[in-house]
């Protein structure tokens, strides 16, 4: 289980209840969840899976 100190909020997140927070216990594996919900789901992405998750939001961000 990772520790509350572990979490990193996400840098875009304004004042509110739901924000991204992430965490990487390893070199392999990267965690996200939300803040509204902590004790709720948590999603476990590779490095490279995370990666392409970000370019994708990214680009569509670009797109908006």
């Amino acid at each position: 289980m990772l520790q509350p100190d572990s979490w990193q909020k996400s840098s875009y997140c304004g004042s509110g209840d739901s924000c991204v927070h992430i965490a990487a216990k390893d070199a392999a594996r990267i965690h996200l969840t939300e803040s509204s919900d902590p004790s709720g789901a948590i999603l476990t992405a590779t490095p490279a899976a995370f990666r392409t998750l970000l370019h994708t939001l990214k680009k569509e961000h670009r797109r908006g």
